[in-house]
């Protein structure tokens, strides 16, 4: 799992891989405007984001808040999250902890809090979340689909990798949180990514960005040789990209 995790620390990549993604994706709405409409901002001044990334959610949020606390593993994004962070709301911080964990912080001290393609490596954190969430806070999820998996399937067996993404995805989350949350609503989010014959050095990139997942189950360089093949045998090849936004209160 720190393999996995640690794959996240090149941001420069991260970044370039995202953009990369978007110009592929079928689906050209930003995923972050569908989360950010699904909730009513008004009283929401302190957020806490688990697993915050290199402020990845905060980018798409407009300014007005008064605390952002991001809680993170990797001390390498702390200064693209906290740039992030400053520029919409009054205090920026960062933690690093590795989740799941306690979280010395008392309870009510949130109105929001965000889990943004993160909650599948520590869903024992969802009943933190709701300590830390004040009466009327609430808990904002975006995660994978299984089905992200069944390209790759088709060839190579990735039990390792199913099993982190089950940690918590778009087909078991809204049962996780409904263990400690009366009110859990979600919205699907339909997208493929779709590589052409002409467009073989984006896949291999997009492979290499999921080197650490894949390598748990299957050696990275058999795999982008087979996908290449692939595409090169069918012209197209398509990737299942299906997320899920969950909103939960108390």
């Amino acid at each position: 799992m720190r393999e996995i995790i640690h794959s996240y620390s090149d941001l420069g990549f991260h970044r370039t891989i995202g953009e990369m993604i978007k110009k592929h994706s079928e689906n050209k709405e930003d995923i972050r405007s569908i989360a950010v409409n699904m909730i009513d901002w008004d009283g929401i001044k302190d957020v806490l984001d688990l697993g915050c990334g290199y402020g990845w959610f905060e980018d798409g949020l407009r300014d007005g808040f008064d605390i952002i606390l991001g809680i993170d593993c990797l001390s390498e994004n702390e200064s693209s999250f906290l740039r992030a962070a400053r520029k919409i709301s009054k205090t920026a911080l960062f933690q690093k902890r590795i989740l799941p964990c306690p979280i010395d912080i008392p309870d009510g001290s949130f109105d929001l809090v965000v889990s943004a393609y993160s909650l599948y490596f520590f869903p024992e954190e969802i009943e933190e979340a709701k300590r830390l969430l004040r009466p009327s806070g609430i808990f904002l999820a975006i995660t994978h689909s299984e089905s992200m998996l069944q390209e790759g399937e088709k060839f190579f067996d990735f039990t390792n990798l199913r099993r982190v993404i089950r940690g918590f995805s778009a087909e078991n989350g809204e049962e996780a949180l409904r263990a400690h949350f009366q009110d859990v609503r979600y919205i699907d989010y339909r997208n493929a990514i779709v590589f052409g014959r002409h467009e073989k050095k984006d896949l291999a990139g997009y492979i290499d960005f999921k080197r650490e997942f894949i390598s748990r189950d299957a050696d990275p360089e058999k795999v982008t040789i087979t996908m290449l093949d692939e595409l090169e045998r069918k012209g197209t090849m398509r990737f299942n990209k299906d997320d899920r936004i969950f909103l939960a209160r108390k």
